[in-house]
């Protein structure tokens, strides 16, 4: 069976292989606020700062690798939605913006994280309504 993707590229059933239908998971706290130590896991990232500054490069280039380093951070999301779960409204809206917890679909598009052309959004609506 043949269908027309949002391209207009005829694709086979069976490479369909993803759904368009958004679900956002249901999360359910627990009763234990993480610290926030558990949230991130630096260790590769204090290594390359380390090495970056003992180099000889100029303070520049060191401002600009170190930046470049934080990339290395490896955030626990579990974690971090129980963190969540446990702060406050501000904390919470913060995190919100910095797209650490998975947040509804009207308001990922309000915050820029997802861009829908018409094209897109119309045929999403005709397939799944509203």
């Amino acid at each position: 069976m043949k269908q027309t993707n949002l391209f207009g590229r005829e694709v086979q059933q069976e490479e369909k292989k993803y759904s368009l239908k958004i679900q956002t998971p249901i999360y359910e706290p627990r009763n234990v606020k993480p610290h926030l130590l558990e949230l991130c896991d630096k260790t590769k990232t204090s290594r390359l700062m380390k090495e970056i500054d003992a180099s000889s490069v100029s303070n520049e280039e060191k401002m600009f690798l170190i930046d470049a380093s934080r990339r290395h951070n490896v955030f626990n999301y579990e974690k971090i939605a129980e963190y969540y779960a446990h702060s406050s409204k501000e904390m919470q809206e913060l995190m919100e913006k910095s797209a650490l917890v998975i947040i509804d679909f009207e308001k990922a598009i309000q915050l820029n994280y997802v861009k829908l052309c018409d094209e897109i959004r119309n045929q999403y609506l005709q397939e799944y309504g509203e």
